[in-house]
């Protein structure tokens, strides 16, 4: 049986502001690799609402370090490194249907149950889940260990 998804980075999930939250982990990984201090990171890369610190994007909504493809693809955060296993897609059926439309990765044909068995399995296996609301992307939250 094929897998529930494989990646074709069409960069359509690099695209729409505001969802690249970064957690102490994820400015330390994204900071070493483009080696620069954390400070810098925040300050010239980032920006922060409700708390949170989050990614800048540019004009045309793509993340600041998209060109043709992730431009930070080993120093990525942990958000970009799970989707679309997000907790809204494992646990909806109807949020990982929509998702189709915009991932041509996921396969349909696989069906939600394969896609959540892969997702969970993917998750624990790249350690990506997440347990603090205060600063950790809500999609990573789960009730899953």
């Amino acid at each position: 049986m094929s897998k529930a998804f494989e990646c074709q980075m069409c960069g359509h999930c690099c695209q729409g502001e505001g969802g690249i939250i970064m957690t102490a982990k994820d400015r330390n990984r994204l900071a070493d690799h483009l080696g620069i201090s954390e400070q810098e990171l925040i300050e010239k890369h980032s920006e922060t609402v409700n708390g949170k610190i989050r990614l800048q994007s540019r004009e045309d909504g793509f993340c600041v370090f998209f060109n043709e493809g992730c431009g930070v693809h080993p120093g990525r955060p942990d958000i970009c490194r799970a989707w679309p296993f997000f907790r809204g897609n494992l646990i909806d059926e109807m949020s990982w249907e929509m998702i189709q439309d915009y991932c041509p990765g996921v396969n349909k044909e696989a069906g939600h149950a394969k896609f959540v068995e892969e997702g969970k399995e993917y998750i624990r296996a790249e350690g990506l889940r997440q347990h603090d609301p205060d600063v950790a992307p809500n999609a990573l939250i789960t009730d899953e260990d």
